[in-house]
């Protein structure tokens, strides 16, 4: 079994230390998706949600959440991302999101594409809450990643 590397010997939370780590372009992408009535999806399309244009908001939101991520969750380290991308599009079963995060560090950028994503599900959510509170933000997952260490990985099933 894998040890967990936030614990040290003792079993006490740590922030990993990456000193003697390579420095290296690092990338992660992460997909989600927000499940909402197809009368929500037609408001969307139809620009007829009262707040505004939700996914345009979610978009820059999740762009501002990826340079948060370490602000956010207590032991990821903070990164200087090189660039981040955030798509917002809708489909038969909702609006899917997809996040790119890239830096040239030494650790991976996961948790900044994870946090792009949920915060964008998180903020179409909140400016269509008024006619759909039926919504469900699922799926969050990291779908492909390089740099590093353990090189490339990509989850099975999924396009790239």
């Amino acid at each position: 079994m894998a040890q967990f590397s936030h614990l040290d010997d003792g079993g006490k939370i740590r922030m990993v230390d990456v000193t003697e780590k390579s420095v290296t372009v690092r990338t992660a992408r992460a997909r989600g998706l927000v499940k909402a009535l197809p009368e929500t999806l037609a408001l969307i399309q139809s620009e007829k949600i009262a707040k505004g244009n939700p996914l345009e908001v979610a978009r820059v939101a999740g762009i501002m959440a990826a340079k948060s991520a370490a602000q956010l969750i207590p032991l990821c380290h903070p990164l200087g991302l090189t660039h981040v991308d955030m798509h917002c599009r809708i489909t038969g079963q909702g609006i899917e999101l997809e996040a790119t995060a890239i830096a040239e560090g030494k650790t991976g950028v996961e948790m900044e594409a994870l946090t792009a994503v949920s915060v964008a599900a998180l903020t179409i959510y909140d400016m269509c809450k008024a006619v759909d509170r039926e919504m469900v933000i699922t799926d969050v997952r990291l779908v492909e990643k390089t740099g590093g260490r353990s090189g490339r990985y990509v989850r099975k099933g999924e396009a790239t």
